[in-house]
């Protein structure tokens, strides 16, 4: 009797054993094919056949049309009729030719230079006169300069902020902008040297000349004649949209909502892409995840997710959405705004983590028990993103993004091939867990 009792425990510790390593692979295997899903949502929105996903060929449009594609895939509801929510901008964009020359050497556009985001389009070949910060904040020579730039190149050189008081750098600011942007500046268009790295926006604006930033590592000697060629195409009325979706949960009176902004900078000409694989492919890959993951596991409460459009134009996407949303903003338990997830070697960032303190200590307990992430860091408020507009309306929310591994940012190197997506799954159970517990 005692062996046949012995023998029947030790069955049911063998098929509970087994019950428990069957649930963790089967655990193991949904991560990673999550983590296949996710490398394929970036390729594809990262490639060159998206055109940067900004508003040149209608990027913009195809990314939310493939987004779209992937949320009916998954089985998300619609609020209204479809999945996209319109709303209209400005835009100036660079669809075909791009050609800056300094003393005769053809540079790359992306790679030695800029151009300014609201700059129009200009042909023709100029003389240059070379202004220094030490004349920038000169009056009198200032103006000499300017008088002797009629028609001409300004060029401004590199110099080291450092060197010049808050007050200064203030002041050299304004004046570089007056310089470039205003009309009555008599300059036909402007080079400013950087040693910077080279970092790109978008813009809602076209100004009434154009400027340029041009890498010192891209030209040896002073800049004594400029050759440019640009087109440019501004829009006042553009259409474009937020792709939004959502699952019914275990409770129909809260929300919880997961947002991602897919939108990025576009094409600077024809020949240089701004693909955007972490900012912010990887954001929506991680949200497609997301969606993907509560499908087959039921939310506690309705969950929705946002893909916004015009974040990098200017939180427009978010704006649009909070001025004319589809449910009570009042009924958010808590927003969770996903941009820029592809790395995460040095762990993650939380903004509004010290405003949501119990939220933020509830995420770091998390990860220290499941020894996830190597940080999770705190960070105090910061409009840079589209949960600011959130933020702003008393919606309980963080902005996360990791940190660490490559540092490609608004320039033609953050592409897909060379994004690791380092700690995606492990980001990805971090932020599932958090999710679960939220009450």
């Amino acid at each position: 009797m005692l062996h046949d009792q012995k023998a029947q425990s030790l069955q049911i510790r063998s098929k509970y054993f087994f019950t428990i390593i069957l649930s963790i692979i089967t655990s193991w295997m949904a991560v990673a094919q999550d983590f296949s899903y996710a490398k394929e949502v970036v390729k594809t929105l990262a490639s060159d056949e998206f055109y940067g996903r900004g508003y040149v060929s209608s990027g913009d449009k195809i990314a939310a049309e493939y987004i779209s594609t992937e949320f009916d895939e998954i089985g998300l509801k619609c609020f209204k009729k479809d999945y996209q929510q319109k709303f209209t901008t400005s835009v100036n964009t660079f669809p075909a030719t791009m050609s800056l020359s300094i003393n005769g050497l053809q540079l790359k556009a992306g790679a030695d230079y800029l151009i300014d985001a609201g700059s129009p389009g200009l042909q023709g070949s100029f003389t240059t006169v070379t202004i220094g910060a030490d004349d920038l904040l000169d009056r009198p020579t200032l103006i000499e300069k300017l008088r002797s730039a009629q028609d001409q190149f300004i060029v401004i050189p590199a110099y080291d902020q450092a060197d010049y008081s808050k007050d200064e750098q203030k002041e050299l600011t304004e004046v570089i902008n007056f310089i470039k942007y205003h009309p009555d500046s008599p300059a036909a268009g402007t080079i400013t040297l950087t040693k910077d790295k080279l970092t790109w926006g978008g813009s809602t604006i076209e100004y009434s000349k154009p400027s340029f930033t041009v890498s010192t590592k891209s030209i040896s000697g002073k800049v004594l004649q400029v050759s440019v060629e640009v087109e440019n195409k501004f829009f006042p009325k553009y259409k474009t949209q937020n792709v939004i979706g959502y699952l019914e949960g275990e409770s129909q009176d809260s929300l919880v909502v997961l947002i991602a902004h897919y939108d990025h900078l576009g094409m600077m000409g024809s020949d240089a892409i701004f693909p955007g694989a972490n900012d912010n492919a990887s954001g929506i890959a991680l949200l497609l995840n997301m969606a993907k993951y509560y499908k087959a596991n039921k939310p506690k409460y309705n969950t929705v997710f946002i893909a916004f459009g015009g974040e990098e134009l200017g939180l427009l996407g978010a704006q649009h959405f909070v001025k004319n949303p589809l449910f009570e903003l009042a009924k958010i338990k808590f927003l969770i705004n996903f941009d820029i997830s592809g790395t995460g070697d040095d762990g993650i960032q939380v903004v509004n983590g010290s405003v949501y303190k119990e939220q933020f200590d509830r995420l770091v307990q998390i990860n220290e028990e499941q020894d996830l992430l190597a940080a999770v860091k705190i960070r105090g408020e910061a409009c840079n993103s589209d949960h600011c507009i959130f933020h702003i309306k008393k919606v309980p929310c963080f902005f996360i993004y990791t940190l660490g591994g490559i540092q490609a940012y608004h320039d033609i190197y953050d592409r897909s091939e060379t994004l690791p997506l380092t700690e995606f799954e492990d980001y990805f159970r971090l932020m599932t867990r958090f999710i679960d517990g939220i009450n």
